[in-house]
């Protein structure tokens, strides 16, 4: 089956859709992907989710924050300023990831707004837009079981403190709109990080491009906060961290 991922993280929105095939292999092309969230994203800054669900199936299942909703009524009928956006395209399991041929079978969404965990879209523009997530050399692109592998070691540190997570030096975590890095070679993803927090129900997009992941989780166990987590990998190592989390359900 093919799946379709995105996300707006300027706007503290996170969009997933999972379409179904027209043929058997989940594979599928960057332009293929790209083609889907151009559509995605103009639906978004229109507020017309027409394009978007002209892909729909009959069958759709979306959610907001992990809860059913109405896609014609919901977040993609509201019209957004894109003033950032960065995909990821993940042609193995036919998803793609905006920060932020089949038919659309499931689309989730998480969306964040004021009040939510350290929501700051001025803060979480001018940082993200800084950072140098650009496509790295094919010669120095780590496999998708190496990415993925980082991202699951930092989620997994949340519960087990003796988790070997493959720090980076500098990395930068953009968690909302608060920011780690300072521009100092010492810069540090590990600050922070709760004990005891299970990060459950992972859904993962990955792109060995961009060498990044994202996670769409449950954050603190089951039926827990919708959360977003968005890796970028350098050389095996964590290099950047973007969260978007909706606080909605405490």
């Amino acid at each position: 089956m093919r799946a379709l991922a995105l996300a707006t993280c300027a706007a503290g929105l996170a969009h997933a859709a999972r379409p179904t095939p027209k043929r058997q292999d989940a594979a599928c092309t960057r332009e293929f992907l790209t083609d889907a969230t151009t559509t995605y994203l103009a639906a978004q800054a229109a507020g017309d989710a027409a394009g978007v669900l002209a892909l729909a199936s009959d069958a759709l299942v979306y959610t907001e924050n992990f809860k059913p909703a109405d896609a014609a009524a919901g977040i993609l009928a509201t019209a957004l300023v894109v003033d950032h956006d960065f995909s990821l395209l993940d042609t193995t399991q036919c998803a793609t990831f905006t920060e932020l041929d089949g038919v659309v079978a499931k689309m989730e969404s998480i969306i964040t707004t004021t009040g939510d965990w350290l929501f700051n879209a001025a803060d979480t523009l001018k940082y993200a837009s800084a950072e140098d997530w650009s496509e790295i050399p094919e010669a120095e692109r780590a496999e998708r079981d190496v990415i993925q592998a980082a991202g699951d070691a930092y989620c997994d540190i949340f519960m087990d403190k003796t988790t070997e997570v493959p720090w980076g030096q500098p990395c930068a975590r953009l968690e909302g709109g608060a920011y780690t890095g300072r521009g100092q070679p010492t810069d540090s993803c590990s600050v922070g990080i709760p004990d005891n927090v299970p990060l459950v129900n992972r859904r993962y997009v990955i792109d060995e491009v961009f060498g990044s992941v994202d996670i769409f989780m449950d954050f603190n166990g089951e039926n827990g906060i919708p959360d977003s987590h968005m890796f970028r990998v350098e050389s095996g190592k964590l290099r950047f961290v973007h969260t978007i989390t909706n606080m909605s359900r405490l």
